[in-house]
């Protein structure tokens, strides 16, 4: 009868897939989500107002307190794209995109038809001193180094952690975006391409900062899928590093 009864005992079922690993530490995904948007929310005030070299100090300090936050909350390396092991593949990844948005960026500038998107007003007057500056520390480490690190970085790794990629990338992407409103309030007046879709009044400023939102937080998505697919925050460091800086190389020499 023991025998009858083992074999008529049903058999635990295999699991449908590998279960998902939240963050174990002191707080939990929620917490940690919540502490990072307020980092964000007061990084973006003190960059977008402060400027120079206050900007700068305030992104290196909120990078370092968005990877704490990611640690306290049981976060690794690896969680915020920064494993060893995934840094030589990234660091590739980079370069080729570096490459592939020179070559554009040149053809662009080169091309008549195009040649006008470049240009930007707040190019005008500046001096080769000042864009190496913009080039090599501003864009790197006021810009890149604090928005990787805290959209596909510690805000990737906690959501996908708790909720899977997808997920992890729409909500990154979009707080991406609206990360960027501040920054695009005098978009429409600065660049005349834009200046000759949206116009020079109220209702087109707004229509620009819309514009530059949902164009951000598309941007956003690309970036989270270079993240995915190379495993490793330099690949679309890279990528954001070149769309910037070359950008302020391009308006620079069309000036």
């Amino acid at each position: 009868p023991d025998d009858a009864e083992r074999r008529e005992a049903p058999r635990p079922r295999a699991p449908s897939g590998p279960p998902r690993r939240r963050l174990r530490g002191p707080i939990g995904t929620g917490p940690a989500v919540a502490l990072t948007l307020a980092v964000l929310v007061a990084a973006n005030l003190a960059v977008h107002y402060g400027g120079g070299p206050l900007g700068l100090v305030t992104a290196v300090a909120a990078v370092a307190l968005l990877l704490g936050v990611l640690h306290w909350a049981g976060g690794t390396r690896a969680d915020a794209g920064l494993a060893p092991g995934t840094l030589a593949r990234g660091a590739r990844w980079a370069l080729a995109l570096i490459g592939l948005v020179g070559l554009v960026y040149l053809a662009g500038a080169l091309i008549p038809d195009t040649r006008p998107l470049f240009q930007d007003r707040r190019h005008e007057g500046m001096g080769a001193g000042e864009l190496a500056v913009r080039v090599l520390v501003l864009v790197p480490v006021g810009t890149v180094l604090l928005e990787e690190v805290a959209f596909r970085g510690v805000l990737y790794g906690l959501l996908c952690r708790a909720h899977g990629a997808l997920r992890a990338t729409v909500g990154s992407s979009l707080l991406f975006g609206l990360w960027h409103v501040l920054p695009s309030l005098h978009l429409a007046t600065a660049k005349p391409a834009l200046t000759e879709v949206f116009g020079d009044t109220a209702a087109g400023a707004a229509l620009a900062v819309a514009a530059a939102v949902l164009f951000t937080a598309a941007a956003g998505v690309l970036f989270c899928e270079l993240r995915r697919r190379s495993g490793s925050l330099l690949a679309p460091m890279g990528l954001h590093w070149a769309v910037n800086a070359l950008g302020y190389v391009a308006g620079f020499l069309l000036a």
